[in-house]
């Protein structure tokens, strides 16, 4: 194209810049050793302008990311500094810098045009990772949590846009109240993932809210945006709302199905095809291309196809791994930092009334939310510092709020100063949340702590028991079985088994998590043991369900295996082995595994739900023997009182609903009650007691009460050994910390603090009785 002298200045709102292009385009330099092109001219090439602009851009994120890290700033507050350094704040001042890399008009648009392409694709790998359906499975507490934090900041917005005297720009205030209301599922995951603290129960319960706020707030927007034809004609909206109702039902007619057939044509352990990642991508372009012909996002096609594609392997996860790294690494950058660039400080006091009501307005939106979030989850017994914490996070803003507020003002319906505020108030939310988060919610000591009550004394009559057996070899998994046969499920109360077979990671950096199919029969060495447990399912009849999973990891992080798989399966009871292993015949201790003892006090401290350790030898041939011909199984149960205590006989409670099962209560008591003041914990147990006492537990058990008087810890030693021969199972609780007239010096003299004072008693006589013991510790919940 020949030069010519640009035309004169434009005015349209902020000014129209007219852009030279050449023809045929200038993509590919000839290179700086080519004689047609001096050095200075390669960066009028559009392909190594685009590469210099992505190198920087990379280079001063990672740069700025690198200094603040230690300060707990995340990766995405670096992404938008490095655009507000890039933008006219700083650099974008200098006019060399601005005309050589950041030209207004072509060289800017093309970044931002391959930035847009790759912030679709990541908002379509997002989507893919979100579970729909879990805003129908969520909590009662999720789901109110979800809508109050959506219409509190809402409802605050628009008494602050009704307080203002300017009722202009109503489209503009509306479309800024809705999306400052918003919490985003992909924001609180990935601000979780930094924090990590997302297999917490306070960053599940973020993750299920904010699911349930996102999907309102998305139905929310794309209805406000179809107001805006309701004011061209009544027909136009009328005609855009079936066309995006019909747009959803072809999603779910469909491409839904064409996912699952995809799924179905792959063969189990293999990869997904080429070809089908390739026509899923296509799809989602297309339905985005769609999107954007009616005058609808073009981000909302991609992101509606990525709901509609089943999470989890294999489609899901291959997906996420062949896009995931380069989205986030490249795309997700470049579409930072070109959006953050667009911010202008210079221009924010152009209009002081839009920008005292944009300060107005965001403080208040903010508050509202923190505050609502703050009182639902508080007044849910949430602890204060939790409560806030989980606050901060559900008012978290990040990527997805920034790309609406670019979007609504590329299409002139925010204007400029208000854009800046807007963007300016993300920028110090994502700089400052994740270091308050930091602060207020300690991840190591909390990770599994719960504030759900998973245990046994508050699992209603007809619930299913969920339990985590773990084992370390065949004789962990026979004693399993064995104790897990006497837990009587019934019809109304079945057992849901979960087996997770733990392997120290030996010769090898990856750990390795193996579920298995219940119908795999290939006899291996690690699926020995597996196939124990789906015989016992079978021989239940349909009463028990085995899921059966392999953990190969180094011994440092198996508890993080137990905790994550008992958190995600919302088990009540897990079982864990003892560390002592005895041989064949029981007679002699084989030898005492050090790594299974700390594994063991590791989830102790840790675990979301009830835990049972199991001692003994196991019930060996003869022991079966006699078993299978005697009328009972004899089941003891020894009652001091406490959490623990009351734990431990509902357990043996629920053992003795079998005909089979003989139990006697055994209640410890001293022989004169001493002076004090009734606590709480004495009442529950005598209101526990008080139907064993007058022999009206039901249900058709066999059930002894007696009561035994014991000053000292002495006495109770001496009364324990005299119970070993006479039980095949002692049922105790593990009553660490609490301190009783009966027990009274055995503290001093307890070589396994794990199982109690009691449990260490009966674990020095496995020997000879060979006796099952069952310590049992009550959840450690927050209260």
């Amino acid at each position: 194209m020949p030069e010519a002298s640009p035309p004169p200045y434009l005015s349209y709102r902020n000014g129209t810049i007219a852009v030279c292009i050449y023809l045929p385009p200038k993509v590919n330099s000839p290179g700086i050793w080519s004689n047609a092109t001096s050095p200075s001219e390669i960066l009028s090439f559009s392909l190594p302008l685009l590469e210099m602009q992505l190198l920087l851009m990379f280079l001063i994120t990672h740069f700025v990311y690198a200094i603040f890290k230690p300060l707990g700033v995340t990766f995405f507050a670096s992404q938008m500094f490095a655009g507000v350094i890039l933008g006219p704040a700083m650099l974008g001042k200098i006019e060399t810098f601005k005309n050589v890399l950041f030209t207004p008009g072509l060289s800017l648009d093309i970044v931002q045009t391959i930035a847009g392409f790759g912030f679709s694709i990541f908002l379509f790998l997002m989507a893919v990772k979100m579970d729909a359906r879990e805003v129908l499975r969520s909590t009662r507490r999720a789901k109110v949590i979800g809508i109050v934090s959506l219409l509190s900041p809402m409802v605050i917005g628009l008494i602050v846009y009704q307080s203002q005297s300017d009722k202009l720009c109503i489209m503009e205030r509306m479309i800024g109240t809705i999306i400052e209301s918003m919490t985003s599922f992909s924001v609180v995951a990935w601000l979780l993932d930094d924090l990590k603290i997302g297999n917490t129960e306070l960053g599940r319960l973020a993750l299920s809210s904010s699911t349930v706020c996102n999907m309102c707030s998305i139905c929310l927007i794309t209805f406000v945006s179809l107001t805006k034809h309701l004011h061209e004609s009544t027909s136009n909206f009328v005609k855009y709302l079936g066309i995006t109702i019909l747009f959803i039902i072809f999603l779910f007619v469909m491409v839904r199905p064409l996912m699952f057939w995809i799924i179905k044509e792959t063969p189990e352990g293999r990869p997904v095809r080429e070809t089908h990642i390739v026509i899923v991508i296509m799809v989602a372009i297309g339905c985005s291309t769609f999107t954007n012909w009616f005058n609808q996002s073009p981000l909302l096609g991609a992101f509606l196809v990525g709901l509609a594609i089943p999470d989890g392997p294999p489609l899901g996860s291959a997906l996420v791994d062949k896009f995931d790294c380069f989205a986030r690494g490249v795309f997700l950058v470049a579409f930072v930092t070109t959006t953050t660039m667009k911010v202008n400080p210079n221009k924010v006091l152009s209009d002081p009334e839009k920008f005292n009501f944009s300060i107005v307005f965001v403080v208040s939106t903010f508050i509202a939310k923190f505050l609502s979030c703050f009182i639902a989850s508080f007044w849910d017994m949430m602890p204060l510092r939790d409560a806030s914490a989980f606050s901060l996070i559900m008012s978290s803003k990040g990527v997805v709020e920034l790309q609406y507020f670019a979007s609504y003002r590329g299409i002139q319906i925010l204007s400029e100063s208000t854009f800046t505020v807007l963007a300016l108030s993300i920028l110090v939310n994502a700089t400052l949340i994740p270091i308050i988060v930091k602060i207020l919610y300690d991840p190591v000591s909390k990770k599994y702590a719960g504030y759900q009550k998973r245990n046994l004394i508050h699992l209603k009559p007809d619930a299913e028991l969920r339990v985590l057996a773990c084992i370390h070899g065949s004789e962990s998994a026979r004693a399993m079985i064995d104790i897990l046969d006497l837990t009587c499920p019934t019809k109304e109360s079945p057992n849901v088994v979960y087996v997770l077979h733990l392997i120290e990671l030996i010769g090898r950096d990856s750990p390795i998590f193996i579920a298995h199919q219940k119908l795999d029969n290939k006899v291996v060495t690690c699926h020995e043991n597996i196939l124990a447990f789906n015989h016992y399912s079978e021989k239940n009849g349909g009463l028990v369900t085995v899921n059966a999973f392999t953990a190969i990891s180094p011994p440092k992080l198996m508890h993080e295996d137990i905790c994550t798989m008992a958190l995600d399966k919302q088990t009540s009871l897990l079982l864990l082995p003892f560390h002592k292993k005895w041989t064949m015949d029981g007679t002699v201790v084989e030898n005492e595994n050090t790594m299974i003892r700390n594994l063991n006090f590791s989830v102790l401290h840790q675990a979301p739900c009830s835990i049972g350790i199991l001692v003994g030898c196991g019930l060996h041939n003869w022991r079966r023997k006699l078993m299978k011909s005697s009328k009972f199984c004899s089941i003891g149960m020894i009652f001091l009182g406490g959490t623990d205590d009351r734990e431990a006989l509902v357990l043996a409670k629920r053992m003795a609903r079998d005909p089979k099962v003989k139990l006697t209560l055994i209640h410890l008591i001293p022989d004169q009650e001493p002076v004090k003041t009734v606590d709480w914990d004495m009442m529950l147990d005598v209101e526990m007691l008080k139907d064993f006492k007058e022999n009206e537990v039901g249900d058709g058990c066999n059930i002894t009460f007696t009561q035994q008087v014991s000053n000292d810890g002495k006495q109770t030693a001496k009364f324990v050994r005299s119970l070993t021969a006479d039980y095949d199972l002692i049922i105790i609780g593990r009553r660490c910390g609490l301190e009783s007239v009966q027990t009274t010096g055995l503290s001093e003299w307890c070589e396994y603090p794990e199982l109690g004072v009691i449990g260490d008693l009966l674990a020095s006589m496995v020997l000879d009785s060979r006796v099952f013991v069952l310590v049992v510790q009550q959840q450690l919940y927050i209260y």
